[in-house]
């Protein structure tokens, strides 16, 4: 069955091709015919009746008001930074800060030890970087993390966070391996001092054959703990390798609710060249991660208690509808990734649509974003004491009786203002997410002009992830053009 075109690309030249989306033996396809080398079909999604629900989601941006580049509509993927044809704002921006790195991991999405050279953008480079981002209209990007190779081998590391912070970002995160983190519990302290928000910490499994680093990821997070830096554990899910302890690590996170704040598992991505074989024995799917989930949890958290990223739309309407200001709008492709908050209670883990109805839920937020727009400042107070009753309603809804919590939460912040109880919510709540980035087998243009989460290059320039790290390859001449050192 035909679902619809978007654009691929050939995975053996890299040309831009048209491409079909369409649902074959109880699977969804993207299928493309390249006139030298042939025709590709390659799973886009495993599970038809998922990919239909998410696609209910489907909200797309307006992109930013400062393109850096007027571009055709025939010139993507080659044609960023960022362009009038991206119809996204930057949610989170990565900076490369170093490709060293003081492990060698027989995967490694940067490809980071095998490069030849040593790339490391100067402290200059990376302030004129963050100052592109938050110059970004109409809203700064809110997010920094800083990445690799292993950020944390930088000297100046402490001092590019405080120039993070300094410039405004919100949040900054690193993305790190944890080694010297768990060498040095003072490296903890001051990551925190300096105004580090948090920590994403590569973590494959709970065990020794799934995670030869776990002792010193455990330290790491003992040090993190003990200054009270928050940590997600980001994954690379892998068929056969780890995907039997996606269950466990959830627990493991669980059991550990005092420092880690969320769960991101990220399904491989063959950035580089792959085989038939390997995308058959390897590739796992959003779908198929969720539905390991759900086994190993034995059903505690479903795969039905997963929504895609635009879902959250209507708290951006709410709020700019309140205080007049644009806000950053979360409008990622439907199908790029998957999201739910469980609950930690003393009676044991509860998602959150135990507790609430979701869909009754945004549609009560969007409800009220809508009389509030309609209603002028007058009215706000009354429009949102009408919206707490409409999600009064979803809560009666949701399966689990006691939502007393959940309740004054949604009043303290709604009724209050007191957005600092959102906290509340993230300390006693663990975030599950997925997020599947693309390779040149399951590339599809639409979603990259989709991309909230952008890198940041030397030369001033925005590019979308799957844009940077497959399709076009920029990662690549990025670090070659900027290289500082050969090895």
């Amino acid at each position: 069955m035909f679902i619809k075109k978007t654009h691929s690309l050939c995975p053996i030249c890299k040309s831009v091709l048209e491409a079909d989306i369409v649902e074959e033996e109880g699977k969804v396809w993207i299928k493309r015919t390249c006139g030298e080398h042939g025709t590709f079909r390659h799973v886009y999604w495993s599970d038809p009746v998922m990919y239909h629900r998410f696609a209910r989601y489907d909200a797309v941006g307006s992109g930013v008001s400062n393109p850096q580049n007027i571009a055709s509509p025939d010139s993507c993927p080659a044609s960023c930074g960022l362009c009038n044809n991206h119809h996204s704002q930057t949610l989170l921006a990565n900076i490369d800060l170093t490709n060293r790195c003081n492990l060698n991991c027989d995967f490694c999405f940067a490809n980071a030890r095998a490069c030849g050279f040593v790339y490391e953008p100067t402290f200059g480079e990376i302030v004129s970087m963050m100052k592109v981002l938050r110059n970004e209209k109409p809203v700064p990007a809110p997010a920094v993390q800083f990445s690799g190779g292993e950020p944390t081998m930088r000297d100046d590391l402490v001092e590019i966070i405080k120039k993070a912070k300094e410039l405004g970002f919100p949040q900054v995160q690193i993305a790190s391996n944890g080694v010297l983190i768990a060498k040095d519990p003072d490296l903890a302290r001051r990551l925190k001092d300096a105004g580090l928000s948090t920590v994403y910490l590569h973590f494959d499994g709970v065990s020794k054959e799934t995670n030869p680093y776990i002792d010193i990821h455990t330290k790491a997070l003992e040090h993190l703990s003990e200054v009270g830096l928050g940590v997600v554990l980001v994954p690379t899910v892998i068929r056969g390798r780890n995907d039997q302890e996606l269950g466990d690590i959830i627990r493991f996170a669980a059991d550990h609710i005092s420092v880690i704040r969320g769960v991101n598992f990220q399904p491989v991505a063959f950035t580089g060249a792959a085989s038939d074989e390997d995308l058959e024995k390897s590739r796992i799917t959003i779908p198929e991660v969720l539905e390991c989930i759900e086994k190993q949890t034995n059903a505690i958290v479903k795969k039905d208690d997963f929504y895609p990223v635009p879902c959250v739309l209507p708290f951006s309407d709410l709020v700019e509808a309140y205080t007049g200001r644009p806000q950053v709008r979360f409008t990622a492709h439907q199908h790029c990734g998957a999201a739910t908050y469980v609950f930690i209670t003393k009676d044991g883990p509860v998602p959150v649509n135990r507790m609430v109805d979701v869909e009754s839920f945004f549609a009560a937020i969007e409800q009220m974003a809508e009389t509030l727009k309609k209603g002028g400042t007058i009215n706000k107070y009354k429009a949102l004491l009408e919206g707490v009753r409409r999600l009064h309603e979803s809560f009666k809804k949701g399966e689990q009786g006691n939502t007393t919590e959940f309740w004054k939460l949604i009043g303290k912040t709604l009724i209050g203002q007191n957005f600092d109880a959102l906290r509340e919510f993230h300390w006693n709540a663990l975030f599950i997410g997925t997020m599947h980035f693309m390779d040149r087998y399951n590339y599809d243009l639409e979603r990259v002009q989709r991309c909230c989460i952008h890198y940041a290059t030397p030369e001033g320039k925005l590019i979308p992830f799957c844009t940077y790290n497959s399709g076009p390859v920029y990662r690549e001449q990025v670090w070659k053009k900027y290289a500082k050192i050969k090895e």
